[in-house]
């Protein structure tokens, strides 16, 4: 029975030994100070800089170039110009939808000029015969040597046969500076073709009568021919007589 009950009491011995070494551990603890458990700093790094990379430039849009226009839109001003008699014969203003031209068709005699043609007034009359077109202008105006370049087209599109623009010449009508194409194997009879701008329209008329011609000229817009130069006269005195050293005296 001694045995028995050294047995049953060893586990309590043993807990009572684990018990101790637990306290001890904890009043030796005590003396310690607790490990800090604020976690360290990281170290600091710069921020990674952003790439300098150039801000693109925006690419320029190129403006559209003018493109012909096939449709002929009513431009009352613009028929308004154009008188109702010249040179004691009527002259008729066809009314805009009863022809079937557009500013495009005729443009396309006056090249990149023509593509800015907006709009397209008809008139003639009948005897002696005489046609007459106008074409408004789109944009910056032109001036009569600018047509130079599509004289002979020009020509061409009144039913002149040929490319050839050496007839043309610089002239003077109805106070206006013109392009005039003369009479030749060419045309009937006495036919003259004009064409001329006033900046903002540009005229192209053909007829067989240069008195109606250069009357319906001068009823029309244009730019004013150029002034003669003035001959130089020889250089008077004070006293009204000429100037000796004018003379050629010594």
């Amino acid at each position: 029975m001694t045995i028995t009950r050294l047995a049953l009491l060893r586990p309590v011995g043993v807990a009572s030994l684990a018990l101790a070494a637990a306290v001890t551990l904890v009043a030796c603890g005590a003396d310690d100070p607790m490990p800090s458990t604020t976690p360290s700093p990281l170290p600091s790094s710069a921020p990674p800089s952003a790439s300098a990379e150039p801000t693109p430039e925006p690419t320029p849009t190129a403006t559209p170039a003018p493109t012909p226009r096939f449709t002929n839109e009513p431009d009352d001003e613009l028929a308004g110009l154009i008188p109702a008699v010249t040179n004691g014969a009527s002259v008729i203003v066809a009314p805009f939808g009863d022809f079937a031209l557009t500013p495009g068709d005729i443009g396309v005699a006056y090249g990149e000029i023509g593509d800015r043609f907006a709009s397209l007034a008809l008139a003639y009359v009948e005897q002696p015969r005489l046609t007459l077109y106008a074409m408004r202008v789109d944009g910056d105006p032109v001036s009569t040597e600018e047509l130079e370049p599509h004289l002979a087209t020009a020509g061409r599109y009144v039913g002149i046969a040929g490319l050839d623009p050496s007839p043309w010449e610089a002239a003077e009508a109805g106070g206006h500076q013109v392009w005039v194409r003369p009479e030749d194997n060419a045309t009937a009879a006495g036919t003259m073709v004009y064409t001329w701008s006033s900046g903002e329209v540009v005229f192209l008329l053909i007829g067989v009568d240069d008195a109606t011609n250069r009357a319906l000229i001068a009823a029309l817009p244009g730019q004013p021919a150029p002034s003669p130069t003035p001959i130089p006269t020889p250089a008077a005195s004070a006293s009204g007589e000429p100037d000796p050293s004018d003379s050629g005296a010594p």
